[in-house]
């Protein structure tokens, strides 16, 4: 800094030497004191300046020393601040995971509670299922299948498919025929003798549909038909034969009518049947050969009571029936003989496997389109290769609940 204090005086004096004046000149003696009076002003203002940077290079300096001691300082703090940081993190993750600890016995406590909670609703709702069961099945009816005692071939046809039976609600002696697995036309016989003998009198009265059935599993019910409906996968459709009006129709839930009801009954897929409970839907389940789902249907409001999924196969099936609200199902090997029952499904679980004996229908040579139950009569109407049969049954009373 005195470096360039000093540069700048010498500048200062080849500055002023540049006015001053010619040699002749030099010697007046107001010029000469002029000059002495500005190089004192100028010494004195280059010493108040050089003073001045001296208090502020001394003042940098002090600066620079309190800020060492305060950086220092600041060192020191930081790292004070660090292990306290640090400390502070080792509590918070030990208290974190004494919180995590007691969190996980509380939760262990509430799983173990919402276990138990879950397994008495689970026991309560199959408590209560079991009761709807029982008040729903719980009809004067305890028989049992026991074995097929006769065959009687009661009209012959041309027809590889229908199906034919009686009201099954009613003691009406009328008889309904229902050609083909897609068709419109019933047919009403006044009795079975005229259904027998076409030359019998009254002539057969004719009824057309609105709408056509689909496959071979229709009921007569209570003075309605009961079909489903021919072009939809699950509607099921009401007709009333006096009136002869459709009186309501219903979508079967449970993904009905998506698959062959019986592999070998090639166009039904929704088959209903009745029996001492009333009506009843049986169909397939999800699956290439899926087991059949049973549906108890309200007959009056079409609504479903109750459904269950039955351990019997759709495979090698044929056909099925009900009889006091258990499922036989009828297999054969390859829609030939010998057809004979062996699955049986009870959903109120009183008939034992080991309480069966072999069920076998008398020899035929073809599968069959059709077998339905009357529960006034206690016989099975059967369709098989063109032949309507009567098959007798042998009944006997099932265990107690």
């Amino acid at each position: 800094t005195m470096v360039a204090l000093w540069g700048a005086s010498a500048l200062l004096v080849l500055f002023l030497a540049a006015f001053l004046p010619p040699p002749q000149y030099a010697q007046d003696p107001a010029m000469v004191h002029y000059i002495y009076q500005r190089f004192q002003v100028l010494e004195q203002g280059l010493e108040k300046c050089t003073q001045a940077t001296r208090a502020y290079i001394q003042d940098f300096r002090e600066f620079s020393k309190n800020i060492s001691v305060m950086l220092g300082r600041c060192q020191t703090y930081t790292s004070e601040y660090k292990s306290a940081v640090n400390n502070l993190a080792l509590r918070v993750e030990r208290a974190q995971r004494e919180i995590d600890y007691l969190e996980y016995l509380r939760e262990a406590d509430i799983c173990v509670e919402s276990e138990d909670k879950s397994l008495a609703e689970k026991l309560l709702q199959e408590a209560e299922e079991v009761k709807k069961i029982q008040t729903l099945l719980n009809a004067s009816c305890d028989n049992m299948l026991m074995g097929i005692k006769s065959l009687k071939i009661v009209k012959k046809t041309i027809d590889t498919d229908g199906s034919w039976m009686k009201d099954a609600g009613s003691d009406s002696p009328k008889v309904y025929f229902l050609i083909g697995s897609r068709n419109n036309t019933v047919w009403e016989f006044a009795n079975m003798r005229a259904f027998m003998e076409d030359s019998t009198k009254p002539a057969p009265r004719k009824l057309n549909l609105p709408l056509s059935w689909q496959g071979s599993g229709q009921v007569i019910y209570r003075g309605f038909l009961f079909f489903h409906n021919q072009g939809t996968s699950n509607e099921i459709i009401k007709y009333n034969l006096q009136k002869r009006t459709v009186e309501d129709r219903m979508l079967l839930p449970g993904g009905a009518g998506r698959a062959l009801v019986y592999q070998h009954s090639p166009f039904t897929y929704i088959d209903l049947a009745v029996d001492e409970h009333g009506l009843w839907a049986i169909h397939s389940g999800p699956g290439i050969q899926g087991h059949l789902v049973l549906t108890k249907i309200e007959p009056g409001t079409l609504g479903v009571e109750h459904s269950w999924d039955t351990p019997c196969r759709s495979q090698d099936a044929e056909a099925s029936f009900l009889v006091c609200g258990v499922l036989y199902v009828v297999y054969s090997s390859g829609g030939q003989g010998p057809h004979r029952i062996t699955c049986v499904y009870d959903p109120l679980d009183t008939i034992r496997e080991e309480n069966l004996p072999n069920l076998f229908f008398p020899r035929r040579p073809r599968s069959h389109s059709m077998i339905h139950y009357n529960p006034r009569d206690k016989q099975l109407y059967a369709w098989n290769e063109g032949n309507q049969i009567i098959y007798k049954l042998q009944i006997k009373r099932k265990l107690p609940l």
